[in-house]
């Protein structure tokens, strides 16, 4: 089932310690994680990471918030630090007559560190359990919105099909006319100049170059093939490539096509296909 790229899920957790997790994303070529959580959960990254990988596509911002949740500070002094500071300052205020002020050193950086003490491992399974809640959620929204877009898209290639139905008739048209142009022309340079079998030749040559049976077949070979394929898993990147076809058969239809009726009804085909091609740039 295609999906959007276009995704937002969010999990709460109930009880003395609420954990929360969001997830949304927009549009990109690939999978751009952006993971924020508490320092006492950073060992959690790595996994989450991989848990993650699912997504496919798509520049997705993480979120996972804790409430009413106190993490000891674990403090620690950079001895060698504290002494280099001491031991440069000491002949300074000695000679000032000052002491030396031990509390102003331990706020000098580098001195003290401090870190959060890690969440317990109850703890950090109970955010990975809160995590995939949240991922399935953010897959359902993906889905409904990849169902909508799709059948958007669906109806679009299926107008251009219809488009491509209004051809025949007027291409037989065309095909006499461009005769009728011929034979108009000739006949002011004057029948006994012409060589008729040489005219024939010609003529059949130039019909050729206009004709569009083939630009036909292959494009509504491109539409099934588009609609075929749209039931597959992750199929933006190949309908992406198959929309590029199906724009080049049309743009040499519209070179060929030498008549006013249908070079209108090819604009209106690239109309449809430039609708399509913005709406797949939001399908996995």
């Amino acid at each position: 089932m295609p999906q959007s790229m276009t995704g937002y899920g969010r999990v709460e957790t109930g009880g003395e310690k609420k954990i929360a997790v969001e997830l949304r994303s927009v549009n990109s070529k690939q999978l751009d994680l952006t993971i924020k959580m508490p320092p006492a959960y950073y060992r959690l990254e790595v996994e989450v990471r991989r848990r993650l990988t699912a997504l496919q596509r798509g520049k997705v911002d993480v979120q996972l918030t804790v409430k009413n949740f106190d993490a000891p500070l674990v403090a620690s002094i950079d001895e060698a630090a504290f002494r280099a500071y001491y031991h440069q300052l000491k002949p300074l205020l000695a000679a000032l007559g000052e002491p030396v002020p031990v509390a102003e050193i331990l706020r000098l950086p580098e001195v003290v560190s401090a870190a959060a003490a890690e969440a317990s491992e109850v703890e950090q399974q109970h955010a990975l359990a809160c995590l995939d809640k949240a991922v399935q959620a953010f897959v359902e929204f993906r889905e409904r919105e990849g169902a909508h877009i799709m059948a958007d898209i669906l109806q679009r290639v299926a107008l251009i099909e219809a488009l491509l139905l209004q051809v025949a008739p007027l291409e037989q048209e065309r095909i006499e006319a461009a005769k009728e142009r011929l034979r108009q022309a000739l006949r002011g340079v004057g029948a006994a100049t012409i060589d008729a079998n040489r005219f024939e030749q010609e003529l059949i040559y130039y019909l050729e170059k206009l004709d569009i049976t083939e630009e036909k077949t292959r494009l509504s070979g491109h539409c099934a093939y588009f609609a075929q394929t749209a039931g597959e898993e992750a199929p933006g990147r190949k309908l992406g490539f198959i929309a590029q076809e199906m724009g080049r058969e049309i743009n040499t239809l519209g070179s060929k096509a030498n008549d006013s009726r249908i070079q209108r009804i090819v604009v209106n085909m690239k109309d449809e296909l430039e609708k399509i091609k913005e709406q797949l740039l939001n399908v996995l």
